[in-house]
């Protein structure tokens, strides 16, 4: 909720915003006042505020004969993955507004009630499908969009499950921590002013010597991936799917691969190492001061050493083990495990995975 302070505080500066003052001072003050307007409606980005300035509506004040869904970035939705809904409204005069967020519209999506099965939505109207093919397996995602305001107006929208996509199963080696930097050495003291009198010359006095920088720290090491197992076999039919359980310590994952368009990605790659850190900056001589003679400038520290990287993590070993029928569309399949030995095929028959 906005509070009745911010939005009416808003009223008194937007006139002062849009009309520009004739005097300097005048000038300076309207941009101010502006400034403040635009500072509070970031600030508090609320509805009341958005509404007042025309960028949102009201669905309870604005008359609707009919609503109508669609996803973002068309139909269908793939396991772990995210899809937003656009919402179109219908005026009584032909006009439409759609929602905010992917739609970049006026309607604000919680004047909508949104329920879904199979997969999951938020109050933005985002829905995710859950990452295991297994639960939606066979089933019809599907949303149901009513206006509350304007009860006898609802939209249907059935979700297709897509598996045409570019899965990834990453069990890599985590990166090495970056070596902290090397302190810069402090400035040497600038010596004292002695005297260029000729009747009474003094000399000035020396320079102090920067300060050494120090070093920086060494890069950790990368860590090292796991040994993974790839189990894949063929889901036979008029659209032939690959049903893949890639496994690691501690995990199981599930993944349902469209070969025409899709693809599954496993990596096992040794982690990066870590970067060693700058050595700090050697301190400058501090200047010698004016004199009878001059004093002798300090002399510069010496720069710190740079830290040494970490080495990089080892791959993974990664088995693949699949059904003879999986055999043309191996090509659907890719790893990397970079550090590591080179992967394993071998095939034999296996059972549905599920």
């Amino acid at each position: 909720m906005c509070s009745p302070v911010s939005l009416e505080r808003l009223r008194t500066l937007a006139p002062i915003a849009v009309h520009p003052a004739s005097s300097r001072h005048g000038s300076k003050t309207a941009a101010a006042a502006s400034l403040a307007a635009v500072a509070l409606f970031t600030l508090t980005g609320c509805a009341a505020i958005q509404v007042h300035l025309g960028m949102k509506v009201y669905l309870a004040k604005t008359p609707v004969t009919s609503i109508e869904a669609t996803q973002f970035k068309g139909p269908g939705i793939a396991p772990g993955q995210k899809s937003s809904l656009i919402v179109t409204v219908t005026e009584p005069n032909g006009k439409t507004l759609e929602t905010e967020g992917a739609g970049h519209g006026k309607v604000l999506w919680r004047d909508l009630t949104v329920t879904a099965t199979v997969v999951s939505v938020n109050q933005k109207g985002v829905l995710t499908l859950p990452h295991d093919p297994r639960k939606s397996d066979g089933k019809l995602p599907h949303v149901s969009i009513v206006v509350p305001s304007h009860p006898d107006v609802q939209a249907e929208l059935d979700i297709p499950l897509r598996y045409d996509f570019p899965f990834v199963s990453n069990f890599s080696g985590t990166g090495g921590s970056s070596g902290s930097n090397g302190m810069d050495g402090s400035d040497g003291s600038s010596g004292s002013d002695g005297s260029t009198d000729p009747d009474n010359p003094s000399a000035g006095g020396n320079g102090g010597n920067g300060g050494d920088g120090s070093n920086g720290g060494d890069g950790g090491n990368g860590g090292d991936a796991p040994p993974v197992q790839v189990t894949v076999t063929l889901r036979t039919g008029a659209h032939p799917l690959l049903q893949a359980h890639v496994a690691a310590p501690g995990h199981n994952r599930y993944y349902l691969v469209d070969p025409q368009g899709g693809s599954l990605m496993v990596r096992a790659d040794g982690g990066a190492a870590g970067s060693g850190g700058k050595g700090g900056r050697g301190g400058r001589g501090g200047s010698g001061g004016s004199g009878s003679p001059s004093g002798m400038s300090g002399n510069s520290g010496s720069d710190g050493r740079d830290g040494s990287d970490g080495s990089s993590g080892r791959g993974g070993p990664i088995t693949v083990t699949y059904d003879p029928a999986v055999q043309p569309y191996l090509s659907a399949i890719h790893l990397s495990n970079q550090g590591g030995p080179k992967p394993v095929f071998q095939q034999q028959p296996v059972a549905p995975l599920w």
